[in-house]
């Protein structure tokens, strides 16, 4: 869910303007899932410009006090969400920690580094939603350590279906900065893509697993 559409507008303008989205319809790229995609998001860009990182880490920031007040711990996934959510727990004055897709096959052999304690509030923070899998996977294991999953925040999300489904059936509350929607509608008035493209762009997102097969 979009708290605040002008953050989602300049959230879109932003990653656009770093590259962090990369739209090619005419020349898809390949997802480790083995998807074609005219998208690729990596917004662990964002880390590189100090201003946009600033810009993401505030509203961040914003949106936790305004939905969940002062939780007790601030949690990234792992890997990509490590950075910003470590500024947001920064900004905030909060301990951080983050999770990993799985525990350690050596040492003490966490899946949780950092602190969270049983019965302590979390707000989890992601860089990217698509199916939402490694992320829910994240609040499992928040979770099985007694630990209350307030809600997750994310800088961008697909807007997949499964991913919605996902989420509810989890019983996670999500909010993102901005959404495959703006994204497509900044990207057009910023003369990014042209009319076509966008259709193309929008005709993917209802499919993606069967795309230009």
């Amino acid at each position: 869910m979009i708290l605040n559409k002008e953050t989602a507008k300049q959230t879109a303008e932003l990653l656009l303007q770093i590259k962090a989205i990369k739209l090619n319809p005419q020349e898809p790229f390949t997802w480790a899932s083995g998807w074609k995609s005219p998208i690729y998001c990596d917004n662990r860009v964002i880390l590189s410009y100090p201003p946009i990182r600033n810009f993401i880490r505030e509203h961040f920031a914003k949106q936790v006090e305004e939905l969940y007040g002062k939780p007790d711990v601030i949690a990234a996934v792992a890997t990509g969400a490590i950075g910003i959510g470590m500024l947001v727990a920064e900004y905030l004055s909060l301990p951080f920690a983050y999770v990993r897709p799985e525990a350690k096959g050596h040492g003490r052999k966490n899946q949780i580094e950092g602190n969270i304690e049983e019965g302590q509030n979390v707000v989890v923070i992601e860089d990217l939603i698509s199916t939402g899998k490694s992320s829910l996977n994240a609040v499992k294991a928040i979770r099985e350590a007694k630990a209350n999953v307030k809600g997750m925040l994310a800088i961008f999300t697909y807007d997949f279906i499964v991913a919605t489904e996902n989420f509810k059936e989890a019983k996670v509350e999500l909010h993102t900065l901005s959404d495959y929607d703006y994204l497509i509608e900044t990207a057009q008035k910023t003369k990014y893509i042209n009319g076509s493209e966008a259709e193309i762009l929008k005709e993917w997102r209802h499919d993606p697993a069967n795309w230009n097969k």
